[in-house]
């Protein structure tokens, strides 16, 4: 079987970030000190020989890129200073814009200015909604937002991004499931994608493999990051929707949930709480880290890097801001809280979950269990579907 050589593939890389391919010699130290390096899955020397080889078809089935989680420990101890740990991330950047059959990652990806004026007009676009779609008349004696925009209407817009941001990350998501299995992917039987579903849930919510690794500050930051978002999205999204059947509130109030005040010792208050704690925690430190650039994951900061901690940070804060001025009912300044927080939020959820940073949530977890899928069906070649 042949192989394509790409011979400008290097200087592709370098609009994802990638600096100096060619300063590693191939010592091994990489793999050697990497802890999440192991049986067929090695890493980070292997994919740097494919990219310097040019053998882009070789990068894209690679599951590696996904397997590591750059706790920065072969950048450390490179000898040649190529910072093979950066270069994992520039694989994830590159794959990502591959897996997007849209076309948008990689723009998002190779141009600031792309970048940024995405941003704006998404903004834009949604704070010229809000103005223009809000009630004639609000509540401008209390902080009710119900009355200037209609939960029932947003909840629908809701439903609507929601199931396009759906369909565009699973799609890219199982393009990357193509990609790392191959022909595989249809001849595994059904029943050992089922008998190992426990690892994609296992490896989504625990971040497991990075626990592996020595720097466990790192660890724990990716996974307040990682579970203080999921847990915002899911009471927004999911419990605060749906669930509150459970406890029996009135029809007019089973949509967006904005109006409503729960008790300080109410399970969702509680869970909000943690959400809240967790992403200023996780942003914070991740912020100051690149800001100080003492550690090797935050000595090349990407410009998506950036964007996806301030997005992020700035729809908490706002966040924070409004349930306090809720609380203390000053109308005005709560719906113009709003305004700001959803041309805030929105533009991180359309931009960043389908084609940058949140996709790597999806991907990460999927790879861990597809090459759990691929090991269990290599060591039984007599399964059949």
């Amino acid at each position: 079987m042949s192989i394509k050589v790409d011979p400008g593939f290097i200087k592709d890389l370098t609009a994802f970030g990638l600096s100096d391919a060619n300063k590693c010699m191939h010592c091994g130290n990489c793999t050697a000190v990497c802890p999440l390096s192991e049986n067929d899955t090695t890493f980070p020397r292997k994919l740097i020989k494919y990219a310097q080889m040019g053998m882009k078809e070789k990068i894209l089935q690679s599951p590696e890129p996904w397997l590591c989680y750059y706790c920065g420990e072969c950048s450390d101890t490179c000898p040649r200073g190529a910072d093979p740990g950066e270069f994992m991330m520039v694989m994830r950047r590159y794959l990502t814009s591959l897996y997007d059959w849209t076309g948008f990652a990689r723009k998002f990806y190779t141009s600031k200015i792309f970048e940024l004026t995405a941003v704006i007009v998404v903004a834009v676009i949604v704070g010229l909604l809000l103005v223009i779609f809000r009630a004639d008349n609000p509540n401008m004696k209390h902080a009710y937002l119900n009355s200037v925009w209609p939960a029932g209407a947003i909840e629908i817009a809701d439903l609507i991004m929601a199931s396009v941001l759906s369909i565009l990350l699973l799609s890219n998501t199982f393009r990357c499931a193509k990609f790392v299995m191959g022909d595989l992917l249809f001849k595994v039987p059904l029943r050992l994608y089922l008998r190992n579903a426990w690892e994609l849930v296992v490896h989504f919510f625990t971040q497991k493999r990075f626990n592996k690794c020595t720097d466990r500050t790192q660890w724990f930051v990716h996974l307040m990051i990682m579970t203080g978002y999921a847990t915002a999205f899911m009471l927004v999204a999911v419990f605060l929707a749906g669930g509150i059947h459970v406890i029996g509130l009135s029809s007019e109030h089973l949509m967006f949930q904005r109006d409503i005040e729960y008790p300080i010792y109410h399970p969702w208050r509680l869970l909000g709480y943690y959400a809240t704690f967790a992403i200023m925690y996780g942003t914070t430190y991740a912020i100051i880290g690149r800001l100080k650039k003492e550690k090797a994951p935050y000595k090349n900061s990407h410009g998506t890097d950036w964007m996806f901690l301030i997005l992020l940070q700035l729809t908490t804060i706002t966040g924070i801001f409004i349930h306090f001025t809720r609380l203390l009912d000053w109308p005005m300044t709560t719906y113009v809280l709003y305004v700001i927080h959803l041309m805030v939020a929105v533009p991180m959820l359309v931009l960043e979950v389908p084609f940058a940073k949140w996709a790597h949530l999806a991907f990460r977890p999927v790879t861990s269990f597809l090459v759990k899928v691929r090991e269990d069906f290599r060591s039984n070649p007599g399964s059949t579907v």
